[in-house]
């Protein structure tokens, strides 16, 4: 059965945690089951990291590598406790690349 596909609430919850936190540069969008976070222009932007529904309730982590590629992490929890752990053990994927 295919994952739940993120919605516009999951964006702004995103985009609010991480303003709260000093990411103002950062924005995100959905696609399909998942949430991109991003900067840079519309037309060029930096992929950062992707957050993937698994169910419901749980979503995935996943960091742009240098080629933008992704590459899986070990995080697997409730949306608000992916974006602390991204915030507190991966904060250098956040930092502004321009």
């Amino acid at each position: 059965m295919p994952a739940a596909p993120a919605e516009q609430s999951d964006c702004r919850q995103v985009v609010a945690f991480l303003h709260d936190r000093g990411f103002k540069h950062l924005r995100a969008r959905k696609h399909g089951s998942a949430v991109i976070v991003e900067s840079g222009p519309a037309d060029d932007a930096i992929k950062h990291v992707r957050l993937r529904r698994d169910t419901v309730h749980l979503w995935l982590l996943d960091i742009a590598d240098h080629r933008e590629k992704w590459e899986r992490t070990h995080v697997r929890a409730l949306l608000k406790d992916v974006l602390s752990e991204l915030v507190d053990s991966f904060p250098w994927v956040l930092a502004s690349r321009e």
